[in-house]
């Protein structure tokens, strides 16, 4: 066996190993404050996002409402609340790897467990209407998870803040 094949070799079994190590060290768990076993939020976050770059374990999501909510009228300053209800229609676990509100009024709440085949789930979101001027606003969400349709998809509801 010539030098460099063998350092090529020493070189994948190194790769291997790291590898296996860091899959360990992603699936440790932790203890919360109430002395549950509980995976850390960045090893959430990175194993959805592995869900959703792993073809092989795509799904198929249907949203059991429009994608679209018409909140309607809002007072100034108050907090309104929208939600949208999904559906797993494939055949393997729904993730949903991550909620992006398109700007800082809006915060989302996404499940945190897998949805199974069948199984429904609810996206949220809390519109906070303080520092809105009155009129119409219109706000976007992208939801990323491991559809088979497209990986991205794009929430929206309407509000009328009124003074």
């Amino acid at each position: 066996m010539c030098y460099i094949c063998g350092a090529k070799f020493r070189s994948m079994k190194y790769l291997f190993i790291v590898s296996i190590a860091a899959g360990i060290l992603a699936s440790c768990s932790g203890t919360d404050s109430s002395g549950n076993q509980s995976k850390s939020d960045s090893a959430k976050h990175a194993q959805a996002m592995n869900a959703v770059s792993d073809t092989a374990n795509y799904t198929t999501l249907q949203w059991v409402d429009s994608t679209y909510q018409d909140i309607g009228k809002v007072k100034k300053g108050q907090v309104a609340e929208v939600s949208w209800r999904l559906k797993n229609t494939g055949d393997k676990p729904l993730v949903i790897a991550q909620v992006t509100p398109g700007c800082g009024c809006t915060i989302a709440d996404k499940p945190e467990e897998p949805i199974m085949p069948g199984g429904e789930s609810v996206i949220r979101a809390k519109f906070n209407s303080s520092g809105q001027s009155a009129g119409e606003h219109r706000k976007y969400l992208s939801v990323t998870a491991n559809n088979k349709n497209g990986t991205s998809q794009q929430l929206q509801f309407r509000v009328e803040v009124t003074e």
